[in-house]
């Protein structure tokens, strides 16, 4: 009876220490994320924003103050150089100039005048009957006299000028984009020239200051293509033209920016001024190679399961003498220090639309752990279902797909981009002593029973 009681508790506690071990542990079921190699063209672009608008344009203004008269345009209105467009009332300004007028005769007459006395004076002065003083007088009034005159034709050319600013003509040929004026309302004049229009110029070809950050705007050249789009038309792609590279920095909220000018053709005149330009400038661009996404390339598996897999790859690859036993071997050295273990999703380098070198998604994860910066590694599953790796060489970068080569790359090969696990509660995670309860089935028996 002791025995049979001994055998009891040892299966008794077998049971529980069976079940302490089950609580909270779940069968993992693990499946791949996949994603396709493709072939195609890739692009490598500076991502920005900017406006657009006209190349020229000119500000109409006005010298002189006074009431609006009459306006002969409106917004949106074509008008050519000199062609009158607004009057201001010339009453007073009329009066001005006869004003100055009536000042320049009376300086002539005076003159005049100044003249006769010298004349006379002069010849008493020789003949010993006036002093000297007195002809001297004579002759500065002379003088005076004609200087006055000068004042006086300045003046009424002053005035005359005046009137005819009164009269506003267009500067240029082109479009009204701005009307700020409208009759009877009194422009003033006194310490700046008040805007009374603006005029754009030819519209059928317009231009972009598009604002790039400090870190791109090395690679911006003059001549460089650039597309973009705008929010008028989403699925429209437009293109244009580096022409310029401002040296002037613009610094907001520390944050230090350059402006970039590209010219834009303009046509149909679909491009209207101030509109919002989605810019990229394109930094390089390939055509018809493989490309995968980025997601791929920084995949890496735990470090017990990759470490020998690279091994195994990097043997292989040493036993038949071909390219790449050195990336192979770089692999497996960042294999073995643990350096490759980097959660899917956690991006590495610079993640943004710049250069190959500088956006490749492997790159800074290819520095800490032996993998030279244009090499990486994509995972994928044997035709046994077994995971293994191939390493591959990369190009440029869009900043989404990554363009790769290697002897055993193809397109529609599909390569690993990511893990997805689901839990589903083991058998064994229960009491051993609730194993009846649990398994029964059928309705609920009722109370009672």
């Amino acid at each position: 009876m002791r025995r049979i009681i001994i055998v009891l508790l040892v299966v008794v506690a077998a049971g529980v220490a069976a079940w302490r071990l089950g609580v909270g542990k779940s069968a993992e079921t693990v499946s791949y994320r996949l994603v396709e190699v493709t072939q195609g063209d890739l692009l490598s672009v500076v991502a920005a924003t900017g406006n657009l608008q006209p190349v020229t344009t000119v500000q109409v203004g006005t010298q002189v103050s006074g009431i609006i008269d009459e306006v002969l345009v409106d917004f949106n209105d074509y008008v050519k150089a000199g062609q009158v467009i607004a009057l201001i009332d010339k009453t007073l300004l009329n009066s001005a100039v006869s004003s100055s007028r009536a000042q320049l005769e009376r300086a002539v007459a005076e003159e005049r005048h100044a003249a006769r006395e010298y004349e006379r004076l002069s010849q008493l002065h020789d003949e010993k009957m006036i002093s000297d003083s007195e002809f001297n007088t004579a002759q500065y009034n002379v003088d005076v006299s004609r200087a006055s005159v000068k004042a006086a034709k300045v003046d009424l050319e002053r005035a005359e000028r005046n009137l005819g600013y009164a009269t506003i003509t267009a500067p240029i040929d082109g479009i009204v984009v701005q009307r700020s004026i409208d009759p009877g309302q009194t422009v003033q004049a006194s310490f700046s020239a008040p805007q009374l229009f603006q005029i754009a110029g030819d519209l059928t070809a317009m231009q972009i200051l598009v604002s790039v950050d400090e870190s791109d705007i090395g690679q911006i050249k003059v001549g460089q293509p650039v597309k973009f789009t705008v929010q008028a038309y989403p699925d429209d792609n437009f293109s244009g033209t580096v022409r310029q590279v401002r040296l002037q920095s613009v610094t907001q909220e520390n944050v230090v920016n350059y402006i970039a000018v590209v010219d834009v053709p303009n046509a149909d005149q679909r491009l209207l001024p101030g509109m919002t330009a989605s810019v990229e400038f394109i930094v390089d661009q390939v055509k018809d190679v493989l490309q995968v996404a980025n997601a791929a390339l920084r995949y890496r598996p735990d470090q017990a399961t990759m470490t020998p897999i690279i091994e195994r790859k990097r043997a292989e690859m040493q036993a038949k003498g071909g390219p790449g036993g050195a990336g192979a071997g770089a692999g497996a050295d960042s294999a073995r220090a643990g350096a490759g273990g980097r959660p899917e999703g956690q991006a590495s380098g610079a993640g943004g639309m710049g250069a190959a070198g500088a956006a490749n998604p492997h790159a800074a994860g290819g520095a800490a752990g032996g993998l030279p910066a244009n090499r990486g590694m994509l995972w994928f599953t044997d035709a046994d279902g077994k995971l293994d790796v191939m390493f591959v060489r990369t190009g440029i970068t869009d900043g989404t797909s990554t363009e790769i080569r290697g002897r055993e790359i193809e397109a529609g090969l599909q390569v690993i981009a990511g893990v997805t696990t689901s839990a589903t509660p083991a058998a064994a995670a229960s009491s051993p002593f609730q194993q009846q309860q649990q398994t029964r089935s059928g309705p609920p028996r009722p109370s009672g029973f």
